[in-house]
């Protein structure tokens, strides 16, 4: 059995001296981000960044399935299962198949973690990519326009999730988004991603390590300890980089839950069940994935690998053409 490696909370003290000034900052600029309700969606700036953004995607090899079950128009409310920290492939890549499938002029949002609102020069950059701060209200006034919205319920909870739970749903009992459903009336359409969350290695979400640093005052509950290259045992600010894992992700068969109405938002055990069948029926679908694609990096690495070899030989086919070798 392969001895322990202890992570003690003391030997991190020196990346948990957070200034209370930058946490007060940090919560102010958090709440002037969710008191602003508006929505700076701009499609010409997204079509700009596709490009860059399918650069990054293309490391993770990315396969998208069952596009199709997700409406061409109308609201909608996709969730998904969240990996991989900040890298997060699952958000890029599903906003890219969701812009393909309803247009990039299509009114489609992202709820985000409240803190990157709460950054300087992130916050504008990811509105005008139609991120809005995760609240019920924005989107249910979203979804009442006619959008669609994209909701990762686990949040950093479930991005930060220890590698031995890499091939697991967990949203952690929040069930906000069935709320939000039940009250709006529309189709829930899950969508579930594996692969990305082998792209990290994390020994332990940091729980404790958050709580001595005082980050629940900006709501951040974890402060993850990962392993590998270049740094070998670190933390979440000096993170290893990705591993090119491939990336599977399957749009499933939307949820009708309207039967409920709306007042079943307010009813426990009608938020229950309905959190229950979608949580299970997304488990059971990364289950199956992980049984079809049991090693995405090494499947991921040889794409990757493929890729490369194919690029050198187009160029050298070029050059070739041109007369330009030896």
């Amino acid at each position: 059995m392969p001895a322990r490696i202890p992570l003690r909370a003391a030997s991190l003290t020196p990346d948990l001296n957070v200034p209370a000034w930058l946490l007060t900052t940090l919560s102010q600029r958090i709440a002037s981000g969710r008191a602003d309700a508006s929505t700076q969606r701009d499609p010409e700036f997204i079509r700009r960044q596709l490009p860059a953004v399918a650069r990054y995607t293309s490391y993770f090899s990315p396969e998208v399935r069952g596009l199709d079950r997700l409406p061409a128009s109308g609201p909608a409310l996709v969730i998904g299962n969240h990996s991989c920290l900040f890298y997060m492939p699952e958000v890029w890549v599903g906003g890219q198949a969701i812009l393909s499938r309803r247009g990039i002029g299509g009114p489609t949002y992202l709820l985000a973690y409240d803190l990157l609102f709460g950054i300087p020069g992130v916050g504008p950059v990811l509105r005008k990519l139609g991120a809005v701060p995760a609240s019920a209200g924005d989107a249910e006034a979203a979804l009442a326009r006619g959008a669609c919205v994209l909701v990762y319920p686990g949040g950093d909870l479930e991005a930060c999730r220890p590698w031995t739970m890499r091939n697991r749903v967990d949203f952690g009992g929040r069930k906000g988004f069935v709320r939000l459903a039940l009250r709006s009336g529309v189709p829930v359409v899950p969508v579930v991603a594996h692969g990305g969350h082998h792209a990290v290695v994390v020994l332990t979400r940091g729980d404790r390590l958050a709580r001595a640093a005082g980050l629940g005052r900006v709501r951040v509950n974890v402060f993850p300890v990962l392993a590998g290259v270049p740094f070998g045992i670190a933390s979440i600010l000096t993170p290893p980089l990705p591993l090119p894992a491939q990336l599977t992700l399957e749009f499933l068969p939307p949820l009708d839950w309207t039967g409920h109405g709306p007042g079943a938002a307010d009813d426990a055990e009608v938020v229950s069940a309905c959190y229950a069948e979608i949580t299970q029926r997304m488990q059971a679908a990364l289950d199956r994935l992980s049984a079809e694609r049991p090693h995405p990096v090494l499947s991921g690495s040889s794409r990757l690998a493929a890729r490369a070899a194919a690029e050198v030989r187009q160029r050298a086919a070029k050059l070739v053409n041109l007369g330009l070798t030896p």
